[in-house]
């Protein structure tokens, strides 16, 4: 870049100099945008704010990498600055956003994300780079687990305060670090909705992510049996070939989502529950609207047969895995005994 002679007043603070932009070290910028008051007036009329927190962009990532201003901001090439040609506040931040894939360009360019998704169709508040991670602030890890939802809540205020009264969110919200947050659910840099095809289909295994991982549910007292019987019934095994033989094609067969709620998830034992004992048949009748009380009474909540629960099953269970191999077992014995003894009698014939 050209060299140029700094000469400019700005928040109390004059620097004059001649350097290329090429040269400029941060403590250039900081000089004027840590002082209260820089801010531009856009053509859309907003006010964009310049000031920069010090102390807050001396504990980030990038100043630990001693990253320069103008790595990012390689408009800018004389001071005072040339007019930008940003149009509004969501113009600056989207093509700002582009600066990130200098670095990061794996987790910048995911075009099969919903988000991108939502750009290519025209939609210019479709999240970006900065709308989660400040890039004068970012830290490392970027974004603290229990914070992550209220990140998401900047544009998805509604489905935030569905989540915050379900049992994974008020889990969050007294501390427990242990509960899935929405990038658990939905990725993160390449998220997923109902807007993928596949992600409703393969929604049980994000599910089985943590309710099928025994050492994370027993401390919780929760049984893994929630999710294989689940994959073991009618609905699981459905699902399952679907994943198996066309993950592309959609289904109408049940997921875990379908019953318990997508957000909004609470105990079985919450009356508000969709999955509460009689809030049941309603769930049920969503795919079944013929079925009657007995319906969902005939259904062991996912959890396997014991002594303790569901002890007739239990006992039938067990009934039957002794009968059917006995039965087997001694047709076969009696199987073998004949075609020995058939032989026997031959060869017995054939000598009188």
């Amino acid at each position: 870049m050209t060299g140029v002679v700094l000469v400019v007043t700005f928040g109390g603070i004059s620097i004059a100099s001649a350097q290329s932009t090429a040269e400029w070290d941060n403590d250039t910028c900081l000089g004027c945008h840590t002082a209260p008051g820089p801010s531009m007036e856009l053509p859309s009329g907003e006010i964009l704010d310049l000031t920069i927190d010090e102390d807050r962009w001396g504990d980030s990532i990038h100043a630990y990498w001693d990253m320069k201003c103008v790595l990012c901001h390689t408009e800018i090439t004389a001071i005072p600055h040339d007019p930008t040609g940003y149009q509004s506040s969501r113009d600056f931040a989207t093509q700002k956003s582009e600066s990130c894939t200098i670095c990061h360009g794996e987790q910048a360019v995911v075009d099969d994300s919903v988000h991108a998704a939502a750009r290519d169709a025209g939609n210019d508040d479709a999240a970006v780079c900065s709308d989660c991670h400040d890039p004068h602030y970012a830290t490392d890890p970027p974004i603290d687990h229990a914070e992550i939802p209220k990140t998401c809540r900047t544009c998805h205020a509604e489905i935030y305060d569905q989540y915050e009264m379900s049992v994974h969110g008020s889990a969050l919200t007294e501390g427990n670090p242990d509960v899935p947050t929405c990038t658990d659910c939905h990725g993160v840099h390449d998220v997923e909705g109902p807007a993928n095809g596949s992600f409703h289909l393969f929604s049980p295994q994000v599910c089985a992510d943590c309710h099928a991982d025994e050492e994370l549910m027993a401390e919780y007292g929760i049984k893994t049996d929630v999710f294989e019987t689940y994959v073991a019934d009618f609905h699981g095994r459905t699902i399952t070939l679907f994943q198996e033989i066309t993950p592309d094609q959609e289904t109408n067969a049940p997921v875990c989502i379908s019953c318990h709620g997508v957000h909004n998830i609470l105990p079985a034992d919450d009356p508000h529950s969709a999955v509460a004992k009689d809030n049941l048949l309603v769930t049920c009748q969503q795919c079944h609207p013929e079925a009657q009380a007995d319906f969902p009474a005939a259904w062991m909540s996912h959890y396997s047969a014991s002594v303790d629960e569901y002890p007739i099953v239990y006992f039938v269970n067990w009934f039957y895995r002794i009968l059917i191999p006995v039965v087997i077992g001694g047709m076969a014995i009696y199987v073998f005994l004949d075609i020995v003894g058939r032989r026997r009698r031959r060869k017995e014939a054939r000598h009188v």
